[in-house]
């Protein structure tokens, strides 16, 4: 994140959408500014154009309140840049002159499950880890098996990246709203919800436009470049890898505004994957 490697990046373009109808629900954001961040899937060239952004709107219209930044989580795979995402964020993590939160998505979940348990991560590393691991330095030959990789990859990661996934939450509050990567199960308490649901669940949340104690703001499931609004749900995973768009919402109380960082994905060759068959992504 310093001077000269943001310099060196593509520019990406910023686009703000202001006018969003205000919350139908109550909701505050405890007199503090909140945004946040959808799944990065290693797509670093938006995401520091979004930060600079984000960081320029909070010194023109903080007014001296309070800020707070919560990345939706899936950081790694698909994109290029999984391991220089994961710079990104730890420099945040310690320079960030205001609340950061970094939420556990799926993705950080089977890195983590290939670190402690190779054997038992394959699907991960035959579809989105190879890239992962590319991103480290470290290539796969047909010679290696899973252990092997898991060691090498953990002799190339920064102590700083493994320990700021070991740490991530499941979900975090601010005010009338609670953030998490894919959702929530209709039904069940906040309290009581499962970690599996918080990074996993889809249909059975995206399909019930259920009210829940909060509104929720996730990310994890996308159908398109734009976000996804109702009275009890804001989804902001508009699938950087494929679509080269990166969206971050500002919640202020009730008050909506979005903003989004575009690369052609055209540009980025690595970076254009098609979504999965059900024109989500996860």
């Amino acid at each position: 994140m310093t001077g000269a490697a943001v310099s060196a990046l593509p520019r990406a373009d910023i686009t703000w959408i202001a006018d969003h109808p205000p919350s139908a629900r109550a909701a505050t954001t405890d007199g503090r500014v909140v945004y946040a961040i959808g799944d990065i899937h290693g797509c670093y060239t938006q995401l520091v154009a979004l930060i600079e952004e984000i960081v320029a709107d909070i010194a023109r219209t903080g007014e001296g309140r309070s800020a707070s930044l919560i990345f939706m989580g899936d950081y790694v795979d698909r994109g290029p840049d999984s391991a220089k995402v994961l710079d990104a964020l730890v420099w945040m993590k310690r320079q960030a002159p205001f609340d950061v939160a970094f939420l556990r998505g799926n993705h950080e979940a089977m890195l983590l499950q290939f670190l402690e348990r190779p054997d038992r991560a394959l699907p991960w590393l035959e579809h989105d880890g190879i890239g992962t691991l590319a991103s480290y330095g470290v290539a796969a030959g047909p010679e290696d098996d899973c252990f092997q990789l898991r060691d090498r990859l953990l002799d190339a990661m920064p102590a700083a990246h493994l320990a700021l996934l070991r740490g991530l939450p499941v979900r975090v509050i601010r005010g009338t709203y609670v953030f998490v990567h894919a959702g929530l199960r209709p039904g069940v308490a906040l309290a009581r919800q499962s970690d599996d649901d918080c990074l996993w669940i889809r249909d059975e949340f995206l399909r019930r436009d259920y009210r829940f104690e909060k509104i929720v703001v996730h990310g994890h499931s996308w159908r398109s470049e734009l976000p996804e609004v109702t009275d009890h749900r804001i989804g902001i995973d508009t699938g950087v890898y494929a679509t080269g768009v990166l969206t971050a919402v500002r919640l202020d109380g009730a008050e909506i505004a979005f903003v989004q960082a575009r690369l052609d994905p055209d540009r980025d060759a690595a970076a254009n994957r098609a979504p999965s068959e059900d024109g989500m992504g996860s």
